[in-house]
Protein backbone atom coordinates (compact mmCIF):
# COMPACT_ATOMS: atom_id res chain seq x y z
CA UNK A 1 0.00 0.00 0.00
CA UNK A 2 1.20 3.48 -0.81
CA UNK A 3 1.71 5.88 2.08
CA UNK A 4 -1.63 7.10 3.41
CA UNK A 5 -2.97 9.73 5.82
CA UNK A 6 -5.83 7.89 7.50
CA UNK A 7 -3.93 7.16 10.71
CA UNK A 8 -0.47 7.08 12.20
CA UNK A 9 -1.37 3.46 12.99
CA UNK A 10 -0.87 2.76 9.27
CA UNK A 11 2.88 3.27 9.55
CA UNK A 12 5.29 0.42 10.18
CA UNK A 13 7.91 0.06 12.87
CA UNK A 14 10.72 2.59 13.04
CA UNK A 15 14.31 1.27 12.63
CA UNK A 16 15.23 1.94 16.25
CA UNK A 17 12.32 -0.14 17.53
CA UNK A 18 13.15 -2.98 15.14
CA UNK A 19 16.83 -2.96 16.18
CA UNK A 20 15.89 -3.14 19.87
CA UNK A 21 13.41 -5.92 19.19
CA UNK A 22 16.01 -7.97 17.33
CA UNK A 23 18.56 -7.39 20.09
CA UNK A 24 16.06 -8.65 22.67
CA UNK A 25 15.59 -11.80 20.59
CA UNK A 26 19.12 -13.05 21.30
CA UNK A 27 18.95 -16.01 23.64
CA UNK A 28 16.44 -16.51 26.43
CA UNK A 29 15.09 -14.18 29.09
CA UNK A 30 12.91 -14.53 32.17
CA UNK A 31 9.21 -14.33 31.33
CA UNK A 32 6.36 -12.08 32.48
CA UNK A 33 8.35 -8.88 32.75
CA UNK A 34 11.22 -9.99 34.96
CA UNK A 35 13.67 -9.53 32.10
CA UNK A 36 16.37 -6.85 31.79
CA UNK A 37 14.67 -5.14 28.82
CA UNK A 38 11.51 -4.44 30.79
CA UNK A 39 13.52 -3.15 33.73
CA UNK A 40 15.55 -0.95 31.41
CA UNK A 41 12.42 0.51 29.82
CA UNK A 42 10.87 1.28 33.23
CA UNK A 43 14.07 2.91 34.45
CA UNK A 44 14.32 4.98 31.29
CA UNK A 45 10.80 6.29 31.85
CA UNK A 46 11.83 7.35 35.36
CA UNK A 47 14.71 9.27 33.85
CA UNK A 48 12.52 10.86 31.16
CA UNK A 49 9.93 12.00 33.70
CA UNK A 50 12.51 12.96 36.33
CA UNK A 51 10.69 11.15 39.12
CA UNK A 52 10.17 7.76 40.69
CA UNK A 53 7.04 6.20 39.20
CA UNK A 54 5.41 2.84 38.69
CA UNK A 55 5.51 1.65 35.08
CA UNK A 56 3.45 -1.11 33.48
CA UNK A 57 3.31 -2.30 29.89
CA UNK A 58 0.18 -3.27 27.95
CA UNK A 59 -0.53 -4.18 24.37
CA UNK A 60 -2.68 -1.22 23.35
CA UNK A 61 -4.15 2.12 24.32
CA UNK A 62 -7.68 0.89 24.99
CA UNK A 63 -6.37 -1.45 27.66
CA UNK A 64 -4.07 1.22 29.08
CA UNK A 65 -6.79 3.85 29.40
CA UNK A 66 -9.46 1.50 30.64
CA UNK A 67 -7.35 -0.26 33.25
CA UNK A 68 -5.85 3.03 34.42
CA UNK A 69 -9.28 4.59 34.90
CA UNK A 70 -10.53 1.49 36.69
CA UNK A 71 -7.70 1.89 39.20
CA UNK A 72 -8.76 5.47 39.96
CA UNK A 73 -12.41 4.91 40.78
CA UNK A 74 -15.05 2.48 41.98
CA UNK A 75 -18.11 1.33 40.07
CA UNK A 76 -20.30 3.97 41.71
CA UNK A 77 -17.98 6.80 40.67
CA UNK A 78 -17.86 8.81 37.45
CA UNK A 79 -15.14 10.03 35.09
CA UNK A 80 -15.35 13.55 33.66
CA UNK A 81 -14.09 13.88 30.10
CA UNK A 82 -14.72 15.92 26.98
CA UNK A 83 -17.59 14.77 24.78
CA UNK A 84 -15.05 14.07 22.00
CA UNK A 85 -12.52 12.31 24.24
CA UNK A 86 -11.15 9.04 22.93
CA UNK A 87 -12.31 7.17 26.04
CA UNK A 88 -15.85 8.26 25.16
CA UNK A 89 -15.92 7.95 21.38
CA UNK A 90 -13.52 5.12 20.51
CA UNK A 91 -13.11 2.63 23.37
CA UNK A 92 -16.33 0.61 22.81
CA UNK A 93 -17.36 1.07 26.46
CA UNK A 94 -14.12 -0.44 27.77
CA UNK A 95 -13.62 2.15 30.57
CA UNK A 96 -17.09 1.38 31.91
CA UNK A 97 -16.54 -2.36 31.48
CA UNK A 98 -13.22 -2.58 33.32
CA UNK A 99 -14.36 -0.24 36.09
CA UNK A 100 -17.48 -2.37 36.58
CA UNK A 101 -19.76 0.46 35.56
CA UNK A 102 -18.19 3.82 36.41
CA UNK A 103 -20.07 6.38 34.33
CA UNK A 104 -18.47 8.82 31.89
CA UNK A 105 -19.81 12.35 32.40
CA UNK A 106 -19.31 14.45 29.28
CA UNK A 107 -18.28 18.09 29.25
CA UNK A 108 -18.09 20.58 26.42
CA UNK A 109 -15.29 22.86 25.37
CA UNK A 110 -14.02 24.54 22.23
CA UNK A 111 -11.44 22.75 20.06
CA UNK A 112 -12.00 19.44 21.79
CA UNK A 113 -10.70 20.67 25.14
CA UNK A 114 -12.34 20.25 28.51
CA UNK A 115 -12.26 23.43 30.59
CA UNK A 116 -11.94 23.97 34.31
CA UNK A 117 -15.33 25.70 34.28
CA UNK A 118 -16.98 22.74 32.53
CA UNK A 119 -15.50 20.33 35.07
CA UNK A 120 -16.75 22.37 38.01
CA UNK A 121 -20.19 22.67 36.46
CA UNK A 122 -20.42 18.89 36.19
CA UNK A 123 -19.15 18.35 39.74
CA UNK A 124 -21.63 20.83 41.21
CA UNK A 125 -24.58 19.66 39.12
CA UNK A 126 -25.59 17.05 41.66
CA UNK A 127 -24.19 15.79 44.93
CA UNK A 128 -26.85 13.37 46.08
CA UNK A 129 -26.42 9.65 46.59
CA UNK A 130 -28.57 8.85 43.54
CA UNK A 131 -25.93 10.21 41.14
CA UNK A 132 -22.52 8.67 40.32
CA UNK A 133 -19.97 10.61 42.34
CA UNK A 134 -17.34 12.44 40.20
CA UNK A 135 -13.94 10.99 40.99
CA UNK A 136 -11.66 11.37 37.96
CA UNK A 137 -10.85 13.89 35.23
CA UNK A 138 -9.62 12.30 32.00
CA UNK A 139 -7.79 14.44 29.42
CA UNK A 140 -6.68 13.50 25.90
CA UNK A 141 -3.36 15.17 25.07
CA UNK A 142 -3.39 15.92 22.16
CA UNK A 143 -7.16 15.95 21.81
CA UNK A 144 -9.18 13.99 19.28
CA UNK A 145 -9.15 17.03 17.00
CA UNK A 146 -5.40 17.53 17.19
CA UNK A 147 -5.37 20.47 19.60
CA UNK A 148 -3.31 20.82 22.75
CA UNK A 149 -3.91 21.73 26.35
CA UNK A 150 -1.41 24.43 27.29
CA UNK A 151 0.41 24.17 30.61
CA UNK A 152 -1.72 27.06 31.86
CA UNK A 153 -4.92 25.19 30.93
CA UNK A 154 -3.65 22.06 32.65
CA UNK A 155 -2.83 24.09 35.75
CA UNK A 156 -6.35 25.56 35.82
CA UNK A 157 -7.85 22.08 35.53
CA UNK A 158 -5.59 20.84 38.31
CA UNK A 159 -6.82 23.64 40.56
CA UNK A 160 -10.46 22.68 40.17
CA UNK A 161 -9.60 18.97 40.44
CA UNK A 162 -7.78 19.55 43.71
CA UNK A 163 -10.67 21.63 45.01
CA UNK A 164 -13.07 18.74 44.49
CA UNK A 165 -10.73 15.84 45.27
CA UNK A 166 -10.61 14.51 41.72
CA UNK A 167 -7.89 12.25 40.38
CA UNK A 168 -6.36 13.09 37.00
CA UNK A 169 -5.74 10.74 34.07
CA UNK A 170 -4.05 11.66 30.81
CA UNK A 171 -4.59 9.73 27.59
CA UNK A 172 -1.27 10.26 25.84
CA UNK A 173 -1.66 8.14 22.72
CA UNK A 174 0.27 10.90 20.93
CA UNK A 175 2.05 12.22 24.01
CA UNK A 176 5.33 12.63 22.12
CA UNK A 177 3.68 14.95 19.59
CA UNK A 178 2.33 17.11 22.41
CA UNK A 179 5.72 17.36 24.10
CA UNK A 180 7.58 18.57 21.03
CA UNK A 181 4.76 20.92 20.04
CA UNK A 182 4.67 22.66 23.41
CA UNK A 183 8.42 22.57 23.93
CA UNK A 184 8.08 21.48 27.55
CA UNK A 185 9.47 18.55 29.48
CA UNK A 186 7.47 15.38 30.17
CA UNK A 187 7.54 16.24 33.86
CA UNK A 188 6.11 19.70 33.25
CA UNK A 189 3.14 18.26 31.38
CA UNK A 190 2.33 15.44 33.77
CA UNK A 191 3.04 15.02 37.46
CA UNK A 192 3.94 18.67 37.91
CA UNK A 193 0.40 19.43 36.70
CA UNK A 194 -1.15 16.92 39.07
CA UNK A 195 -1.54 14.05 36.60
CA UNK A 196 -1.85 10.85 38.63
CA UNK A 197 -1.51 8.39 35.76
CA UNK A 198 -0.44 8.72 32.13
CA UNK A 199 -1.03 6.30 29.28
CA UNK A 200 2.09 6.78 27.13
CA UNK A 201 1.53 5.88 23.49
CA UNK A 202 4.02 3.88 21.48
CA UNK A 203 2.14 2.40 18.53
CA UNK A 204 1.44 5.80 16.98
CA UNK A 205 5.13 6.73 17.17
CA UNK A 206 6.96 3.87 15.51
CA UNK A 207 6.11 0.75 17.52
CA UNK A 208 4.13 -2.29 16.40
CA UNK A 209 2.51 -2.82 19.80
CA UNK A 210 3.07 -1.55 23.30
CA UNK A 211 1.95 1.29 25.53
CA UNK A 212 3.18 2.25 28.98
CA UNK A 213 0.89 3.01 31.91
CA UNK A 214 2.81 5.31 34.22
CA UNK A 215 1.61 6.00 37.76
CA UNK A 216 3.06 9.15 39.28
CA UNK A 217 0.79 8.61 42.28
CA UNK A 218 2.27 5.25 43.18
CA UNK A 219 -0.38 4.44 45.79
CA UNK A 220 -2.91 4.16 42.98
CA UNK A 221 -0.84 1.46 41.28
CA UNK A 222 -1.53 -1.08 44.01
CA UNK A 223 -2.45 -4.42 42.41
CA UNK A 224 -2.38 -2.90 38.92
CA UNK A 225 -0.33 -5.88 37.78
CA UNK A 226 -3.28 -8.08 38.75
CA UNK A 227 -5.61 -5.90 36.68
CA UNK A 228 -3.30 -6.37 33.69
CA UNK A 229 -3.20 -10.12 34.17
CA UNK A 230 -6.97 -10.43 34.54
CA UNK A 231 -7.52 -8.32 31.42
CA UNK A 232 -5.19 -10.44 29.30
CA UNK A 233 -2.56 -7.70 29.14
CA UNK A 234 0.33 -9.48 30.86
CA UNK A 235 2.66 -10.54 28.06
CA UNK A 236 4.48 -13.78 28.80
CA UNK A 237 7.37 -12.69 26.56
CA UNK A 238 7.25 -9.14 27.89
CA UNK A 239 10.67 -8.21 26.55
CA UNK A 240 9.21 -8.04 23.04
CA UNK A 241 6.76 -5.37 24.22
CA UNK A 242 9.22 -3.35 26.31
CA UNK A 243 12.38 -3.61 24.17
CA UNK A 244 11.07 -1.43 21.31
CA UNK A 245 10.29 1.26 23.86
CA UNK A 246 13.90 1.09 25.00
CA UNK A 247 14.90 1.64 21.39
CA UNK A 248 12.81 4.76 20.87
CA UNK A 249 13.45 6.26 24.31
CA UNK A 250 17.21 6.10 23.77
CA UNK A 251 18.75 9.37 22.59
CA UNK A 252 15.24 10.93 22.44
CA UNK A 253 14.37 9.09 19.24
CA UNK A 254 10.69 9.23 20.27
CA UNK A 255 10.83 13.03 20.19
CA UNK A 256 12.68 13.10 16.88
CA UNK A 257 9.99 10.99 15.19
CA UNK A 258 7.18 13.04 16.75
CA UNK A 259 8.78 16.27 15.59
CA UNK A 260 8.96 14.93 12.05
CA UNK A 261 5.27 14.02 12.12
CA UNK A 262 4.34 17.43 13.51
CA UNK A 263 6.45 19.21 10.90
CA UNK A 264 4.79 17.22 8.11
CA UNK A 265 1.35 18.13 9.43
CA UNK A 266 2.31 21.80 9.62
CA UNK A 267 3.50 21.66 6.01
CA UNK A 268 0.32 19.92 4.84
CA UNK A 269 -1.83 22.40 6.75
CA UNK A 270 0.00 25.36 5.20
CA UNK A 271 -0.45 23.92 1.70
CA UNK A 272 -4.15 23.23 2.15
CA UNK A 273 -4.75 26.67 3.64
CA UNK A 274 -3.80 28.09 0.24
CA UNK A 275 -6.34 26.02 -1.66
CA UNK A 276 -9.49 28.00 -2.43
CA UNK A 277 -12.54 26.46 -0.82
CA UNK A 278 -10.64 24.32 1.70
CA UNK A 279 -11.30 25.34 5.28
CA UNK A 280 -9.23 24.28 8.29
CA UNK A 281 -11.60 23.07 10.99
CA UNK A 282 -9.06 23.27 13.82
CA UNK A 283 -5.64 24.80 14.19
CA UNK A 284 -2.87 22.33 13.40
CA UNK A 285 -0.98 21.89 16.66
CA UNK A 286 0.32 18.32 16.51
CA UNK A 287 0.38 15.73 13.71
CA UNK A 288 -3.22 15.89 12.54
CA UNK A 289 -4.81 18.18 9.95
CA UNK A 290 -8.59 18.63 10.00
CA UNK A 291 -10.28 20.27 7.04
CA UNK A 292 -13.72 20.69 5.56
CA UNK A 293 -14.08 19.48 1.97
CA UNK A 294 -17.04 19.18 -0.39
CA UNK A 295 -18.44 15.66 -0.41
CA UNK A 296 -17.62 15.36 -4.09
CA UNK A 297 -13.96 16.07 -3.34
CA UNK A 298 -13.92 13.48 -0.58
CA UNK A 299 -15.36 10.92 -2.97
CA UNK A 300 -12.86 11.87 -5.67
CA UNK A 301 -9.96 11.35 -3.28
CA UNK A 302 -11.31 7.97 -2.23
CA UNK A 303 -11.70 7.00 -5.87
CA UNK A 304 -8.04 7.85 -6.43
CA UNK A 305 -7.01 5.50 -3.63
CA UNK A 306 -6.50 7.92 -0.77
CA UNK A 307 -7.33 6.66 2.72
CA UNK A 308 -8.42 9.11 5.40
CA UNK A 309 -11.11 9.37 8.04
CA UNK A 310 -14.29 11.45 7.85
CA UNK A 311 -15.74 10.90 11.33
CA UNK A 312 -15.54 14.62 12.16
CA UNK A 313 -18.93 15.34 10.61
CA UNK A 314 -20.38 16.13 7.21
CA UNK A 315 -17.56 17.33 4.98
CA UNK A 316 -14.91 16.94 7.64
CA UNK A 317 -11.70 15.08 6.81
CA UNK A 318 -8.75 14.13 9.01
CA UNK A 319 -5.25 13.68 7.60
CA UNK A 320 -2.69 12.20 10.00
CA UNK A 321 1.07 12.35 9.56
CA UNK A 322 3.43 9.84 11.10
CA UNK A 323 7.09 9.27 11.90
CA UNK A 324 7.83 8.27 8.29
CA UNK A 325 5.52 10.56 6.30
CA UNK A 326 7.23 11.89 3.17
CA UNK A 327 6.99 15.30 1.58
CA UNK A 328 6.41 13.74 -1.86
CA UNK A 329 3.19 12.03 -0.74
CA UNK A 330 1.98 15.20 0.93
CA UNK A 331 2.52 17.09 -2.33
CA UNK A 332 0.70 14.36 -4.27
CA UNK A 333 -2.26 14.59 -1.91
CA UNK A 334 -2.41 18.37 -2.19
CA UNK A 335 -2.33 18.17 -6.00
CA UNK A 336 -5.25 15.74 -6.03
CA UNK A 337 -7.22 17.96 -3.64
CA UNK A 338 -6.56 21.00 -5.81
CA UNK A 339 -7.65 19.17 -8.95
CA UNK A 340 -10.82 17.90 -7.27
CA UNK A 341 -11.69 21.33 -5.96
CA UNK A 342 -11.64 22.74 -9.51
CA UNK A 343 -14.64 20.62 -10.45
CA UNK A 344 -16.43 20.66 -7.08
Amino acid sequence: MLEQFASDNYSGMCPEAIAALLAANQGQAIAYGDDPWTQRAADRFREVFETDCEVFFVFNGTAGNSLALSSLCQSYHSVICHELAHVETDECGAPEFFSNGAKLLLGKGAAGKLTAAAIEEIVLKRGDIHYPKPKVVSLSQPTEVGTLYSLAELAAIRTVADRHGLKMHMDGARFANAIVALGCTPAEMTWQQGIDVLCFGGTKNGLAIGEAVIFFNQALAEDFDYRCKQAGQLASKMRFVSAPLVGVLKDNVWLHHARHANDCAAYLSAQLAQVAGVELLFSTQANGVFVELPTSVIQSLHDKGWHFYTFIGSGGARFMCSWNTTRDRIDALVIDIKDAMLTA
